[in-house]
Protein backbone atom coordinates (compact mmCIF):
# COMPACT_ATOMS: atom_id res chain seq x y z
CA UNK A 1 0.00 0.00 0.00
CA UNK A 2 2.80 2.45 0.89
CA UNK A 3 4.57 1.83 -2.44
CA UNK A 4 1.35 2.63 -4.29
CA UNK A 5 1.01 5.91 -2.39
CA UNK A 6 4.65 6.82 -3.09
CA UNK A 7 4.07 6.03 -6.75
CA UNK A 8 1.10 8.40 -6.72
CA UNK A 9 3.42 11.21 -5.56
CA UNK A 10 5.88 10.53 -8.37
CA UNK A 11 3.04 10.37 -10.89
CA UNK A 12 2.16 13.89 -9.76
CA UNK A 13 5.81 14.94 -10.17
CA UNK A 14 5.81 13.52 -13.71
CA UNK A 15 2.61 15.44 -14.50
CA UNK A 16 4.22 18.66 -13.23
CA UNK A 17 7.40 18.16 -15.29
CA UNK A 18 5.43 17.43 -18.48
CA UNK A 19 3.22 20.45 -17.78
CA UNK A 20 6.33 22.66 -17.53
CA UNK A 21 7.79 21.26 -20.77
CA UNK A 22 4.55 22.16 -22.54
CA UNK A 23 4.11 25.50 -20.74
CA UNK A 24 7.56 27.05 -20.37
CA UNK A 25 6.29 30.60 -19.82
CA UNK A 26 3.39 29.90 -17.45
CA UNK A 27 3.39 30.82 -13.74
CA UNK A 28 3.81 27.70 -11.57
CA UNK A 29 1.41 28.94 -8.88
CA UNK A 30 -1.35 29.46 -11.45
CA UNK A 31 -0.99 26.74 -14.06
CA UNK A 32 0.77 23.75 -12.47
CA UNK A 33 -1.30 20.59 -11.77
CA UNK A 34 -2.97 20.96 -8.39
CA UNK A 35 -1.48 19.25 -5.37
CA UNK A 36 -3.74 18.43 -2.43
CA UNK A 37 -1.96 17.30 0.71
CA UNK A 38 -5.08 15.46 1.87
CA UNK A 39 -4.72 13.09 -1.07
CA UNK A 40 -1.33 11.93 0.20
CA UNK A 41 -1.65 10.97 3.87
CA UNK A 42 -1.42 7.95 6.17
CA UNK A 43 1.99 6.82 4.98
CA UNK A 44 5.47 7.90 6.05
CA UNK A 45 6.44 10.28 3.23
CA UNK A 46 2.97 11.80 2.90
CA UNK A 47 2.77 12.37 6.65
CA UNK A 48 6.13 14.14 6.57
CA UNK A 49 4.84 16.45 3.84
CA UNK A 50 1.63 17.25 5.72
CA UNK A 51 3.35 17.44 9.13
CA UNK A 52 5.83 20.02 7.85
CA UNK A 53 3.08 21.82 5.90
CA UNK A 54 5.29 21.88 2.81
CA UNK A 55 4.26 24.23 0.01
CA UNK A 56 3.68 22.69 -3.42
CA UNK A 57 7.06 24.01 -4.59
CA UNK A 58 8.80 22.38 -1.59
CA UNK A 59 7.08 19.08 -2.38
CA UNK A 60 8.51 19.24 -5.91
CA UNK A 61 12.01 19.98 -4.53
CA UNK A 62 11.72 17.02 -2.15
CA UNK A 63 10.45 14.60 -4.82
CA UNK A 64 13.19 15.68 -7.24
CA UNK A 65 15.79 15.02 -4.53
CA UNK A 66 14.27 11.58 -3.97
CA UNK A 67 14.36 10.69 -7.68
CA UNK A 68 17.86 9.10 -7.67
CA UNK A 69 16.79 6.75 -4.87
CA UNK A 70 13.16 5.98 -5.75
CA UNK A 71 12.63 6.51 -9.49
CA UNK A 72 15.99 7.18 -11.22
CA UNK A 73 14.59 6.44 -14.69
CA UNK A 74 11.73 8.99 -14.54
CA UNK A 75 13.64 11.80 -16.26
CA UNK A 76 14.89 9.38 -18.92
CA UNK A 77 11.33 8.29 -19.69
CA UNK A 78 10.25 11.91 -20.09
CA UNK A 79 13.30 12.64 -22.25
CA UNK A 80 12.35 9.86 -24.69
CA UNK A 81 8.97 11.57 -25.09
CA UNK A 82 10.35 15.14 -25.26
CA UNK A 83 13.97 14.82 -26.46
CA UNK A 84 14.25 18.47 -27.57
CA UNK A 85 13.10 20.02 -24.29
CA UNK A 86 15.47 22.59 -22.75
CA UNK A 87 14.78 20.99 -19.36
CA UNK A 88 17.37 18.30 -20.03
CA UNK A 89 20.09 20.88 -20.64
CA UNK A 90 19.80 21.59 -16.90
CA UNK A 91 20.14 17.95 -15.80
CA UNK A 92 23.24 16.03 -14.92
CA UNK A 93 23.93 12.68 -16.62
CA UNK A 94 25.71 9.54 -15.46
CA UNK A 95 28.97 8.34 -16.97
CA UNK A 96 27.39 6.44 -19.85
CA UNK A 97 24.82 9.18 -20.46
CA UNK A 98 21.89 6.83 -20.02
CA UNK A 99 20.32 8.43 -16.96
CA UNK A 100 19.48 12.03 -16.07
CA UNK A 101 19.90 13.32 -12.52
CA UNK A 102 18.19 16.42 -11.08
CA UNK A 103 20.21 19.53 -10.28
CA UNK A 104 19.27 22.82 -8.68
CA UNK A 105 18.93 24.26 -12.20
CA UNK A 106 16.49 21.47 -13.09
CA UNK A 107 14.26 22.47 -10.20
CA UNK A 108 14.65 26.15 -11.06
CA UNK A 109 13.31 25.49 -14.53
CA UNK A 110 10.39 23.36 -13.29
CA UNK A 111 9.33 26.03 -10.78
CA UNK A 112 10.27 29.15 -12.77
CA UNK A 113 10.19 28.17 -16.44
CA UNK A 114 11.48 30.91 -18.72
CA UNK A 115 10.92 33.56 -16.05
CA UNK A 116 14.19 34.87 -14.61
CA UNK A 117 12.41 36.13 -11.48
CA UNK A 118 10.68 32.78 -11.10
CA UNK A 119 13.97 30.89 -11.29
CA UNK A 120 15.59 33.25 -8.79
CA UNK A 121 12.62 32.77 -6.48
CA UNK A 122 13.14 28.99 -6.68
CA UNK A 123 16.59 29.40 -5.10
CA UNK A 124 14.86 30.28 -1.82
CA UNK A 125 14.01 26.60 -1.41
CA UNK A 126 17.74 25.80 -1.28
CA UNK A 127 18.73 28.52 1.19
CA UNK A 128 19.81 27.83 4.77
CA UNK A 129 16.36 28.99 5.95
CA UNK A 130 14.53 26.36 3.88
CA UNK A 131 12.89 23.67 5.98
CA UNK A 132 14.37 20.95 3.75
CA UNK A 133 17.88 22.31 4.33
CA UNK A 134 17.40 23.06 8.04
CA UNK A 135 16.06 19.54 8.65
CA UNK A 136 19.03 18.13 6.71
CA UNK A 137 16.76 16.42 4.21
CA UNK A 138 18.39 17.49 0.94
CA UNK A 139 22.08 17.41 0.14
CA UNK A 140 24.03 18.97 -2.71
CA UNK A 141 26.93 17.31 -4.49
CA UNK A 142 29.82 18.75 -6.44
CA UNK A 143 30.27 21.86 -4.29
CA UNK A 144 30.96 22.98 -0.76
CA UNK A 145 27.88 23.40 1.40
CA UNK A 146 28.69 27.07 2.05
CA UNK A 147 28.94 27.83 -1.69
CA UNK A 148 26.41 25.79 -3.62
CA UNK A 149 26.64 25.84 -7.42
CA UNK A 150 23.37 25.76 -9.35
CA UNK A 151 24.58 22.79 -11.37
CA UNK A 152 24.94 20.73 -8.18
CA UNK A 153 23.04 17.47 -8.14
CA UNK A 154 20.42 17.20 -5.41
CA UNK A 155 19.76 14.13 -3.33
CA UNK A 156 18.57 13.26 0.17
CA UNK A 157 20.73 12.38 3.13
CA UNK A 158 20.86 8.65 3.79
CA UNK A 159 19.65 9.21 7.37
CA UNK A 160 16.80 11.44 6.19
CA UNK A 161 15.73 8.86 3.58
CA UNK A 162 15.38 6.21 6.28
CA UNK A 163 13.36 8.58 8.45
CA UNK A 164 10.91 10.15 5.97
CA UNK A 165 10.46 7.18 3.62
CA UNK A 166 11.14 4.02 5.62
CA UNK A 167 10.09 5.33 9.01
CA UNK A 168 13.23 4.13 10.77
CA UNK A 169 15.69 6.66 12.15
CA UNK A 170 19.27 5.89 11.16
CA UNK A 171 21.46 7.42 13.85
CA UNK A 172 24.95 8.69 13.00
CA UNK A 173 28.15 6.95 14.08
CA UNK A 174 31.03 8.78 15.69
CA UNK A 175 33.18 10.54 13.10
CA UNK A 176 35.14 13.74 12.59
CA UNK A 177 31.93 15.39 11.41
CA UNK A 178 29.93 14.02 14.34
CA UNK A 179 32.21 13.65 17.38
CA UNK A 180 29.70 11.89 19.62
CA UNK A 181 28.84 8.31 20.53
CA UNK A 182 25.39 7.03 21.40
CA UNK A 183 24.90 5.89 24.99
CA UNK A 184 22.87 2.78 25.80
CA UNK A 185 21.90 1.24 29.09
CA UNK A 186 20.01 -1.84 30.21
CA UNK A 187 19.62 -0.43 33.72
CA UNK A 188 16.62 1.30 35.29
CA UNK A 189 15.99 4.19 37.67
CA UNK A 190 16.11 1.64 40.52
CA UNK A 191 19.78 1.08 39.71
CA UNK A 192 20.60 4.76 40.14
CA UNK A 193 20.89 5.06 43.90
CA UNK A 194 20.80 8.74 44.78
CA UNK A 195 19.09 10.94 47.37
CA UNK A 196 15.35 11.22 46.80
CA UNK A 197 15.47 14.94 46.00
CA UNK A 198 18.12 14.35 43.31
CA UNK A 199 16.04 11.61 41.69
CA UNK A 200 13.01 13.91 41.82
CA UNK A 201 14.94 16.64 39.96
CA UNK A 202 16.03 14.12 37.33
CA UNK A 203 12.53 12.87 36.76
CA UNK A 204 11.28 16.45 36.41
CA UNK A 205 13.29 16.56 33.17
CA UNK A 206 11.04 13.74 31.93
CA UNK A 207 8.10 16.03 32.68
CA UNK A 208 9.56 18.64 30.32
CA UNK A 209 9.51 16.10 27.49
CA UNK A 210 5.92 15.13 28.14
CA UNK A 211 4.62 18.67 28.70
CA UNK A 212 6.79 21.06 26.67
CA UNK A 213 4.68 20.81 23.50
CA UNK A 214 1.61 21.94 25.47
CA UNK A 215 3.48 24.88 26.98
CA UNK A 216 5.18 25.98 23.76
CA UNK A 217 2.54 25.21 21.13
CA UNK A 218 -0.91 24.97 22.69
CA UNK A 219 -0.22 27.83 25.14
CA UNK A 220 1.71 29.72 22.43
CA UNK A 221 4.71 30.39 24.68
CA UNK A 222 7.31 29.81 21.96
CA UNK A 223 7.29 33.57 21.38
CA UNK A 224 8.24 34.25 25.00
CA UNK A 225 10.40 31.29 26.00
CA UNK A 226 13.55 29.94 24.43
CA UNK A 227 13.34 26.41 22.99
CA UNK A 228 14.90 23.33 24.51
CA UNK A 229 15.99 22.45 28.03
CA UNK A 230 19.45 22.95 29.54
CA UNK A 231 20.75 21.07 32.57
CA UNK A 232 24.00 21.02 34.53
CA UNK A 233 25.11 17.83 36.30
CA UNK A 234 27.96 18.52 38.70
CA UNK A 235 29.78 16.39 41.22
CA UNK A 236 32.70 14.02 41.65
CA UNK A 237 33.48 11.36 39.02
CA UNK A 238 31.69 8.04 39.49
CA UNK A 239 28.60 9.50 41.15
CA UNK A 240 26.11 8.61 38.39
CA UNK A 241 26.09 11.55 35.95
CA UNK A 242 26.56 9.44 32.81
CA UNK A 243 24.09 6.77 33.96
CA UNK A 244 21.52 9.49 34.71
CA UNK A 245 21.90 10.89 31.18
CA UNK A 246 21.54 7.40 29.70
CA UNK A 247 18.39 6.71 31.73
CA UNK A 248 16.80 10.00 30.67
CA UNK A 249 17.26 8.90 27.07
CA UNK A 250 15.91 5.42 27.75
CA UNK A 251 12.75 6.59 29.50
CA UNK A 252 11.99 9.48 27.15
CA UNK A 253 12.76 7.24 24.14
CA UNK A 254 15.34 9.68 22.80
CA UNK A 255 18.87 8.83 21.68
CA UNK A 256 21.61 10.19 23.95
CA UNK A 257 24.91 11.21 22.39
CA UNK A 258 27.95 11.71 24.60
CA UNK A 259 30.05 14.38 22.93
CA UNK A 260 33.79 13.70 22.78
CA UNK A 261 35.08 17.07 23.95
CA UNK A 262 38.65 16.16 22.98
CA UNK A 263 37.57 15.89 19.32
CA UNK A 264 35.89 19.30 19.49
CA UNK A 265 38.62 21.35 21.11
CA UNK A 266 41.27 22.45 18.64
CA UNK A 267 44.50 24.34 19.08
CA UNK A 268 43.75 26.11 15.79
CA UNK A 269 41.85 29.37 16.06
CA UNK A 270 38.25 29.07 14.85
CA UNK A 271 38.29 25.29 14.36
CA UNK A 272 36.49 24.49 17.62
CA UNK A 273 33.63 26.75 16.57
CA UNK A 274 33.38 24.99 13.20
CA UNK A 275 33.27 21.58 14.87
CA UNK A 276 30.59 22.72 17.28
CA UNK A 277 28.58 24.16 14.41
CA UNK A 278 28.63 20.81 12.60
CA UNK A 279 27.52 19.02 15.76
CA UNK A 280 24.62 21.34 16.53
CA UNK A 281 23.50 21.47 12.89
CA UNK A 282 23.39 17.68 12.79
CA UNK A 283 21.43 17.40 16.03
CA UNK A 284 19.02 20.29 15.46
CA UNK A 285 15.33 19.37 15.19
CA UNK A 286 16.14 15.70 15.87
CA UNK A 287 14.92 15.53 19.50
CA UNK A 288 18.26 14.08 20.54
CA UNK A 289 19.90 14.52 23.93
CA UNK A 290 23.41 15.97 23.79
CA UNK A 291 25.56 15.05 26.80
CA UNK A 292 28.79 17.03 27.18
CA UNK A 293 30.95 15.14 29.66
CA UNK A 294 33.84 17.11 31.22
CA UNK A 295 32.19 20.17 29.76
CA UNK A 296 34.59 22.58 31.48
CA UNK A 297 36.93 22.26 28.48
CA UNK A 298 34.59 24.21 26.21
CA UNK A 299 31.98 25.71 28.55
CA UNK A 300 34.48 26.95 31.14
CA UNK A 301 35.03 30.47 32.39
CA UNK A 302 36.12 33.14 29.98
CA UNK A 303 39.57 34.60 30.59
CA UNK A 304 41.05 38.06 30.47
CA UNK A 305 42.18 38.78 26.92
CA UNK A 306 45.98 38.60 26.83
CA UNK A 307 46.46 37.52 23.22
CA UNK A 308 44.61 36.52 20.05
CA UNK A 309 44.06 32.98 21.32
CA UNK A 310 42.24 34.26 24.43
CA UNK A 311 40.13 36.52 22.23
CA UNK A 312 39.01 33.65 20.01
CA UNK A 313 38.49 31.32 22.98
CA UNK A 314 36.10 33.87 24.46
CA UNK A 315 34.36 34.17 21.09
CA UNK A 316 33.84 30.40 21.12
CA UNK A 317 32.13 30.64 24.53
CA UNK A 318 29.88 33.41 23.19
CA UNK A 319 29.07 31.28 20.14
CA UNK A 320 28.19 28.35 22.39
CA UNK A 321 25.84 30.52 24.42
CA UNK A 322 23.96 31.40 21.27
CA UNK A 323 23.78 27.79 20.01
CA UNK A 324 22.65 26.16 23.25
CA UNK A 325 19.95 28.82 23.70
CA UNK A 326 18.45 28.06 20.29
CA UNK A 327 18.86 24.26 20.44
CA UNK A 328 15.42 22.68 20.56
CA UNK A 329 16.36 19.49 22.42
CA UNK A 330 17.87 18.61 25.78
CA UNK A 331 21.47 19.58 26.52
CA UNK A 332 23.22 18.13 29.56
CA UNK A 333 26.57 19.52 30.65
CA UNK A 334 28.57 17.50 33.17
CA UNK A 335 31.31 18.99 35.31
CA UNK A 336 33.15 18.03 38.48
CA UNK A 337 32.61 21.48 39.92
CA UNK A 338 29.80 23.96 39.34
CA UNK A 339 32.19 26.89 39.81
CA UNK A 340 34.24 25.75 36.80
CA UNK A 341 31.43 26.79 34.48
CA UNK A 342 31.10 30.26 32.99
CA UNK A 343 28.40 32.23 34.84
CA UNK A 344 26.79 33.10 31.52
CA UNK A 345 25.99 29.41 31.08
CA UNK A 346 24.81 28.72 34.62
CA UNK A 347 22.30 31.57 34.36
CA UNK A 348 20.77 29.83 31.36
CA UNK A 349 20.40 26.38 32.92
CA UNK A 350 16.87 25.33 33.70
CA UNK A 351 18.20 22.98 36.34
CA UNK A 352 21.51 22.45 38.19
CA UNK A 353 21.65 19.00 39.77
CA UNK A 354 24.37 18.05 42.22
CA UNK A 355 25.64 14.47 42.34
CA UNK A 356 27.17 13.98 45.76
CA UNK A 357 29.32 11.09 46.85
CA UNK A 358 26.97 8.49 48.33
CA UNK A 359 26.47 8.52 52.08
CA UNK A 360 26.70 5.37 54.21
CA UNK A 361 23.06 4.40 53.69
CA UNK A 362 23.32 4.89 49.92
CA UNK A 363 26.61 2.95 49.77
CA UNK A 364 24.95 0.04 51.56
CA UNK A 365 22.06 0.06 49.08
CA UNK A 366 24.52 0.06 46.16
CA UNK A 367 26.33 -2.96 47.64
CA UNK A 368 23.11 -4.84 48.33
CA UNK A 369 21.50 -3.99 44.99
CA UNK A 370 24.46 -4.98 42.81
CA UNK A 371 26.23 -7.92 44.42
CA UNK A 372 25.49 -11.09 42.39
CA UNK A 373 23.28 -13.59 44.17
CA UNK A 374 25.80 -16.34 43.30
CA UNK A 375 28.47 -14.88 45.59
CA UNK A 376 28.74 -16.30 49.10
CA UNK A 377 30.07 -13.62 51.47
CA UNK A 378 32.09 -15.18 54.29
CA UNK A 379 32.42 -13.14 57.44
CA UNK A 380 31.58 -9.89 55.68
CA UNK A 381 29.37 -7.26 57.33
CA UNK A 382 28.20 -5.05 54.46
CA UNK A 383 26.93 -2.38 56.85
CA UNK A 384 30.39 -2.08 58.33
CA UNK A 385 31.99 -2.03 54.86
CA UNK A 386 29.58 0.71 53.75
CA UNK A 387 30.26 2.74 56.89
CA UNK A 388 34.05 2.45 56.82
CA UNK A 389 34.94 2.76 53.14
CA UNK A 390 33.82 5.92 51.35
CA UNK A 391 33.48 4.72 47.78
CA UNK A 392 31.51 6.15 44.88
CA UNK A 393 28.98 4.04 43.02
CA UNK A 394 31.53 3.56 40.24
CA UNK A 395 34.15 2.42 42.77
CA UNK A 396 31.75 -0.09 44.30
CA UNK A 397 30.89 -1.54 40.88
CA UNK A 398 34.60 -1.94 40.14
CA UNK A 399 35.07 -3.80 43.43
CA UNK A 400 32.08 -6.05 42.73
CA UNK A 401 33.47 -6.94 39.31
CA UNK A 402 36.93 -7.61 40.71
CA UNK A 403 35.80 -9.93 43.52
CA UNK A 404 33.35 -11.71 41.22
CA UNK A 405 36.11 -12.53 38.74
CA UNK A 406 38.35 -13.70 41.58
CA UNK A 407 35.62 -15.99 42.92
CA UNK A 408 35.02 -17.47 39.45
CA UNK A 409 38.75 -17.98 38.90
CA UNK A 410 39.00 -20.05 42.11
CA UNK A 411 36.66 -22.61 40.48
CA UNK A 412 34.89 -23.13 43.75
CA UNK A 413 31.26 -24.05 42.98
CA UNK A 414 30.14 -22.04 46.03
CA UNK A 415 31.79 -18.84 44.72
CA UNK A 416 32.97 -17.82 48.17
CA UNK A 417 34.28 -14.32 48.82
CA UNK A 418 36.38 -13.79 51.94
CA UNK A 419 36.82 -10.51 53.75
CA UNK A 420 40.48 -10.47 52.64
CA UNK A 421 39.45 -10.75 48.97
CA UNK A 422 36.97 -7.91 49.31
CA UNK A 423 39.39 -5.63 51.16
CA UNK A 424 42.09 -6.24 48.55
CA UNK A 425 39.71 -5.10 45.81
CA UNK A 426 38.71 -2.04 47.83
CA UNK A 427 42.39 -1.24 48.43
CA UNK A 428 42.97 -1.22 44.65
CA UNK A 429 40.27 1.42 44.25
CA UNK A 430 41.81 3.55 47.00
CA UNK A 431 45.27 3.34 45.39
CA UNK A 432 43.86 4.37 41.99
CA UNK A 433 42.58 7.58 43.52
CA UNK A 434 45.63 8.22 45.75
CA UNK A 435 43.60 7.70 48.90
CA UNK A 436 44.99 6.22 52.12
CA UNK A 437 43.65 2.73 52.75
CA UNK A 438 43.38 1.46 56.32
Amino acid sequence: MQTEKIQKLFTHLEDVIIWRINNSAEDFTIGAPEFRTNDHENFQLGDYISGKELAHQEVIVLLMALLPRLDPALLKRIYLEFPTSVLFDFCSVNENGRLFYPTIQTVQYILGGESISGRLKALDYFSSDSVLVKDEIIIFSGSAQDHIAVNSQINVYHEAFNTIVLGSELLPKMSNDFPAEQLHTSRSWNDLILPENTLHELKSIEDWYSSSHILMEEWDMQKKLKPGFRVLFYGDPGTGKTLAASLLGKYTKRPVFRVDVSMLVSKYIGETEKQLSKLFDKAENKNWILFFDEADAIFGKRTNVRDAHDKYANQEVSYLLQRIETFSGLIILASNFKNNMDKAFTRRFHSCIQFNNPKQEERLRIWQHNLPEQLQLEGIDLEQIARRYELTGSNIMNVIQDVSLKAIALKDPDYKVSLEMLLESIRKEYIKEDKIFS
